[in-house]
């Protein structure tokens, strides 16, 4: 396997932006290149040790659902080639399984979550209030179990090192306007209730998932940024799911469950992972690819 990519460091683009996982690109006035690394961020910092593999694997399952869920919404991929958005070769070999060019669009500032079942800080919310990001629920749930309906909690979008933070969806309402707001809610469980349909199939319980927005010169709304990957959603096995425990993810719960048992306050710098939980962790990555992508 190549070395892990940290950072894409390609020299013949202006660099416009390093996200927590994702190097972004200028081409042109109309095109950028993001490069999906191997970085890892949990509890929004980005931890010292990449996971091999993992940005190639994210990178295919966001193009598998931007193409499987294009008729509920358009999204950011371009027509535009690697090879013509990269003119060096070199670089080019070394990112192009990790890159994709997406047309230039305006990122709405709110995360689309949409949650399916009762986990996370949704379950702690929830045994202490009854309710997730202030949406009451049915009395006597338990830890992970499926919800009445998908849920929509919208969240602010923060910046690297920063932590996100739940907002209603009158909040969401004030950022970006009640009509756009409506038709975000709207899709985005639309493209939840579709995917998780179609994984169901193929032995993957999305537990919950966040997509983001972006729009173009004509205020019309894409789907952007990744798609339903092990980063951003928490992937069970069908197999081993069982309401009352946490189940065993495809995902980076298996980090998230590591640093909760360390001496660490969540801030940067994070501590570096062991090379066991680093290699379970790219294990996961790909066998969720594979699931997907792969037979029923």
């Amino acid at each position: 396997m190549p070395s892990p990519m940290m950072h894409a460091e390609i020299t013949c683009l202006k660099l416009l932006h390093n996200g927590k996982v994702r190097d972004m690109y200028e081409i042109d006035d109309n095109h950028i290149l993001i490069v999906t690394t191997d970085r890892l961020s949990a509890f929004d910092v980005i931890l010292p040790t990449p996971v091999p593999g993992k940005g190639e694997v994210l990178n295919a399952v966001s193009s598998f659902w931007f193409n499987k869920l294009s008729h509920i919404v358009p999204n950011q991929i371009s027509d535009m080639t690697i090879a013509d958005a990269i003119p060096d070769p070199i670089e080019r070999q070394r990112v192009a399984s990790h890159a994709m060019v997406v047309k230039r669009l305006k990122p709405l500032p709110i995360e689309a979550i949409v949650r399916g079942y009762l986990i996370g800080s949704g379950w702690k919310e929830y045994q202490q209030q009854g309710s997730v990001c202030g949406i009451k629920l049915p009395t006597g749930l338990d830890l992970a179990d499926r919800l009445p309906q998908p849920i929509f909690t919208p969240s602010t979008k923060a910046d690297a090192g920063e932590h996100d933070e739940n907002i209603d969806f009158e909040q969401m309402c004030d950022l970006v306007g009640a009509a756009l707001a409506e038709q975000v809610r709207h899709i985005s469980l639309s493209l939840y209730q579709e995917a998780a349909a179609f994984a169901l199939n193929k032995g993957i319980i999305i537990a919950d998932t966040k997509f983001e927005f972006g729009l173009d010169t004509d205020n019309t709304l894409y789907l952007i940024d990744e798609v339903l990957t092990p980063d951003s959603s928490r992937f069970w096995p069908v197999s081993e799911y069982q309401p009352g425990i946490s189940p065993p993810s495809f995902d980076k719960q298996i980090v998230r469950d590591w640093l909760e048992a360390q001496d660490w306050d969540k801030k940067a710098p994070a501590p570096e992972l062991p090379n066991h939980i680093k290699d379970r962790t790219a294990e996961k990555y790909r066998e969720a690819l594979e699931r997907l992508t792969g037979p029923a």
